[in-house]
């Protein structure tokens, strides 16, 4: 059954068919969370938050449209809420006001020492958690768990497609050169 069914099923009463959508979905949206603040339990938090949320909207559910924008799109919500709590701000915190914040922050770094990790899975994920959580999110959502286009994901977190793409750009880029002394490894050995 995909996604869509089962979420109509859960919209008509189906409780088994919500159960099955949470199997899907769950480990995906505490991923995305963890991505945003790297802490299980707030993600744990965050994650029945936004079954709570997905319970009190199944009415304005549309079977015709994909479900897991709609689902991330809730999600991003309860991210920038969070984020809104954590840095007590009064006025309004989007996705563009998160990104401004982050550029005056310091972001950390992947050395020489951070890449002689185990693995080059580890090496991935430290390059990735050393990003900045507004391009982690979108790394996240459009290479991992998501696979969502670019205006998707603009849609997700209400912004522009062309935003996105911005913020891909850069993180891919920081990426590249963070995770060049890795390729160059591989490319000695292979």
């Amino acid at each position: 059954m995909t996604e869509e069914a089962l979420m109509t099923a859960y919209c008509g009463g189906d409780q088994h068919a919500f159960l099955r959508l949470l199997d899907k979905l769950g480990p995906q949206l505490h991923g995305f969370f963890m991505v945003a603040f790297r802490d299980c339990s707030l993600a744990d938090d965050l994650l029945q938050t936004t079954l709570l949320k997905l319970h009190r909207a199944r009415g304005d559910y549309s079977p015709d449209r994909p479900l897991r924008p709609w689902v991330f799109t809730i999600a991003a919500r309860v991210r920038l809420d969070e984020h809104r709590k954590r840095n007590q701000r009064t006025e309004c915190l989007d996705e563009a006001a998160l990104a401004r914040i982050e550029a005056g922050q310091i972001v950390g770094t992947v050395h020489d020492a951070d890449l002689e990790c185990e693995s080059r899975d580890e090496q991935v994920r430290a390059a990735i958690d050393a990003l900045p959580e507004s391009q982690r999110v979108i790394i996240y959502l459009h290479r991992f768990e998501g696979r969502m286009t670019f205006a998707e994901i603009g849609k997700v977190l209400g912004t522009t497609e062309g935003a996105v793409k911005l913020r891909a750009f850069r993180a891919y880029a920081r990426l590249r050169t963070k995770l060049a002394p890795l390729v160059q490894a591989a490319r000695r050995a292979g």
